[in-house]
């Protein structure tokens, strides 16, 4: 009894050493003298945190590359596993012990389920329905080419570093991974480049979604054909999952169209709608799981046939996106950083295959893409470009490359080998793409740059930006306020600016984007349906004599001035009209929106081929927009001389012919010759000869031609000499709704301290508490100079300013705006 009790303490102990025993959930904490790291719930805690600092410090550093952030979170878990930190056999006990990888890869798959329900919603199957030949055609060759490269590869593995593994399987699998292409990340890549909207950039988002579809239909053969059964099991798994399918489009579909329905624009969707959907993915996952396919497939489906219509789709992104894409998304990319071991890649051979490997998949991708362009005869260099940005790799090929992991159809080395392929070819895509194309801007050269013209009756062309809902009224009320009564008239083109984020819904709105000029909503005919934002300017449209033009910007902070003043080059815009990076509160204190939003204002301020207007909004008209019938308005410039400030006159005068409008001209004299003297000290702006000529030409031109013919403009000359006269001349104005000031005017500064720069000496002031009012909005204007910043030069096309065409049907269909 005693030897039989013993040999079975022995056993239970070895087996305790083989299997330790589960983590419990949380720790008694580290004063009772529990360690957290020996429990799942803190060791959890610790592992997501150490994975979003590395992930996002390695975005960081690869920022000035202009890498997508897939690139970041894939070396980061590779750094994090035995490739780099995880040589540290303490660091992986300690850290990501092997009894809390259950818990780490159950996260990390779940995250992954709801992202792959995300990128299902971004994807339009109406899109690729109406996807052109051309782009099917690069589609089609773009995965078959591969493919089969992938089939030729894979009997080199086989014969060197994937000796046994089953043959059918891993071929499925070698042909699946190296014809991939990442849909997510090639329109981030392309957004970034300033690419989407050229033919370019459409024709490659046009295949890769059809090629992301049929990614997944591969992916599902190659997980059918990796079971362990019969290959009459595979049979059975394929029609199984055909079948989910069919159930889902016309069983699922109508409740998920039902719910949708009752969840109109402007209505908060319920939560027991949102609830209900993301229990049908988790409920899809289990059925698609439990037929051996794999549960990111039945999530991926839910999220293709969810409506795109209306705001249904939009409210479940925004609700579960920060969460997964920047919590649990991470953990995936750790997960399978913790199996790739690039010290598997031993040896001249081992290297050999890698090479081979990377020279298969982007000859197979970028050959293929280039021979059927040059058949359908696409500009060799442009044809370049397609191959090089359909080879790029992402979050799925490490899907594909997990799932065969652990089947037992890749092994160690070979998953090491494709995960660094997949790194490379999507880390060498940016940089090859800026050194080889740059698309044509095709803007011509035009002559009215600024609001001062000699034509008084031509047509006045404005760029106005706005941020969100908040701006729109009193941009419209002060849209109004110029469209004077001239022949020609004003034409707006009401621009969104939109962050470019890693978020799903920004992603969304960039496949939706269309060529500048044209409405960035793709939205049914006649459908009340419809982004808030254009729906505001279209009904002022109606209602005026203004023609309005939607447009989008979705881009990086750091580069979407590009946009901004490139556009206005291409609308051959006098005006760009931007909004303030501060917002009133209720209380009337300015409160900042962003940095990046006040960086943007100084950089097209410095690079911009026309004139540019801040507006400092603090409610021009109120929270709603005035019709014209009520607009009354009292509007002041401040002259103190310089071009920025006769172009602010010219602003007035054309507003003055608005009858709702007061205009009141304050000239400010120094005392001094051309100096505003401040307690005896020089504290002025000192103007040359040709600009005092200048103000005075412009000055009596106003008095002479403009002041007898509008009896509700009123001029004061003001002699000032110094800072305290400037600050009591403008507040003897009284209230005013809105000031209209240059912003390099030619006085002193007249607050002690300079926060805004673009916002120039008086513009500060105005915009500041030491002003003391709350309802007087601001707008400042900065001049085109063209000795400083000269437009391009004359290419033959000669300088012209053709009016603004309206929209038509065949432009509409060369774009795909249905």
């Amino acid at each position: 009894m005693t030897t039989v009790a013993g040999a079975s303490s022995a056993a239970a102990t070895a087996t305790a050493g083989h299997c330790p025993a589960p983590m419990k959930v949380t720790s008694n904490g580290s004063w009772q003298g529990d360690n957290p790291l020996d429990y799942a719930l803190p060791l959890a805690i610790v592992q997501i945190c150490l994975v979003i600092v590395v992930t996002r410090t390695i975005a960081f550093l690869l920022r000035p590359l202009r890498q997508p952030r897939v690139i970041a979170e894939i070396i980061g878990g590779i750094l994090l596993g035995p490739s780099a930190l995880g040589r540290s056999q303490r660091f992986l006990d300690a850290v990501f012990p092997k009894q809390s990888l259950t818990v780490l890869d159950t996260l990390a798959n779940l995250g992954l389920l709801f992202f792959l329900f995300l990128v299902g919603l971004e994807l339009d199957l109406r899109a690729i329905r109406r996807t052109g030949k051309n782009a099917l055609a690069i589609a089609i060759v773009g995965i078959s080419f591969p493919f089969v490269m992938g089939i030729g590869t894979s009997f080199v593995l086989r014969q060197t570093v994937s000796k046994g593994v089953p043959d059918g399987p891993f071929i499925v699998f070698m042909g699946v991974a190296l014809s991939i292409t990442a849909f997510p990340v090639l329109a981030r890549i392309l957004a970034e480049l300033k690419l989407l909207t050229t033919d370019l950039g459409r024709m490659a988002m046009s295949a890769a979604a059809v090629n992301d579809v049929a990614a997944w239909i591969l992916l599902a053969l190659a997980i059918a054909l990796s079971g362990s059964g019969s290959p009459l099991i595979s049979i059975w798994v394929f029609v199984a999952g055909v079948g989910f399918v069919i159930f889902v489009a016309f069983a699922l579909r109508p409740v998920l169209n039902w719910m949708a329905r009752r969840s109109p624009v402007g209505e908060p969707v319920k939560e027991t709608y949102i609830c209900a959907t993301l229990a049908i993915v988790l409920a899809a996952g289990f059925v698609t799981d439990t037929i051996g396919i794999h549960a990111l497939f039945g999530a991926f489906i839910i999220g293709v046939f969810v409506p795109k219509d209306g705001p249904f789709a939009g409210v479940i992104i925004e609700k579960i996106e920060d969460l997964i894409s920047g919590l649990f998304l991470p953990l995936y990319f750790v997960s399978s950083g913790l199996k790739t071991n690039v010290a598997t890649i031993q040896g001249g051979l081992s290297w050999a295959l890698l090479v081979l490997v990377i020279m298969t998949a982007s000859i197979g991708k970028i050959g293929g893409t280039i021979l059927v362009s040059m058949i359908i005869k696409v500009p060799a260099r442009q044809a370049l470009t397609l191959g090089i940005l359909m080879n790029t790799k992402g979050l799925v090929e490490l899907i594909v490359l997990n799932i065969g992991k652990d089947r037992k159809v890749l092994n160690d080395e070979t998953f090491a080998i494709l995960v660094l392929m997949a790194l490379f070819t999507t880390f060498i895509t940016t940089p090859l793409v800026v050194a080889i194309y740059t698309p044509a801007r095709g803007a011509a050269p035009y002559k009215h740059r600024t609001i001062v013209r000699g034509d008084s009756d031509s047509e006045l062309r404005v760029l106005a930006c706005f941020h969100g809902t908040r701006n729109i009224p009193t941009m419209i009320n002060l849209i109004e306020s110029m469209r004077g009564t001239r022949r020609r008239g004003i034409t707006v083109y009401a621009t969104h600016l939109m962050e470019l984020s890693e978020r799903s819904s920004a992603i969304s709105m960039v496949h939706k984007a269309r060529r500048n000029g044209l409405p960035f909503w793709n939205r049914k005919p006649n459908s009340n349906e419809g982004d808030q934002l254009v729906v505001a300017f279209q009904a002022y449209q109606q209602l005026s004599n203004v023609t309005v033009r939607p447009m989008t910007a979705i881009s990086d902070l750091h580069t979407i001035h590009e946009d901004i003043t490139a556009s206005a080059e291409q609308k051959r815009a006098a005006f760009i009209l931007l909004p303030f990076h501060k917002l009133q509160q209720l209380d009337g204190c300015m409160e900042t929106i962003g940095h990046g939003y006040h960086l943007v204002n100084q950089r097209v301020l410095r690079t911009a081929l026309c004139s540019v207007g801040i507006l400092v909004d603090r409610g021009l008209g109120g929270t709603v927009q005035v019709p014209a019938s009520d607009v009354s308005y009292t509007v002041a410039v401040l002259f103190f001389g310089g071009r920025d400030d006769r172009e602010a006159l010219a602003l007035g005068t054309r507003i003055a012919e608005h009858p709702g409008i007061q205009l009141v001209v304050l000239r400010f004299i120094p005392q001094a010759g051309n100096l505003l003297l401040d307690k005896g000290h020089d504290v002025g702006i000192r103007m040359d000869a040709n600009e005092i000529a200048a103000d005075e030409a412009f000055i009596g031109d106003f008095r002479s031609r403009v002041l007898p013919s509008n009896a509700t403009i009123k001029y004061d000359d003001k002699v000032v000499g110094g800072k305290t006269d400037v600050i009591a001349g403008i507040k003897a104005l009284g209230r005013c709704n809105l000031f209209l000031v240059g912003q390099s005017t030619a006085t002193a500064p007249l607050t002690r301290k300079i926060d805004c720069p673009e916002l120039g000496p008086v513009g500060n002031y105005l915009a500041s508490p030491e002003f003391e009012s709350t309802s007087s909005s601001v707008l400042v204007i900065k001049q085109h100079d063209p000795s400083a910043n000269p437009p391009k030069e004359d290419d033959g096309l000669g300088i012209y300013d053709a009016p603004d065409t309206p929209v038509g049907e065949q432009s509409r269909q060369e774009t795909g705006i249905m």
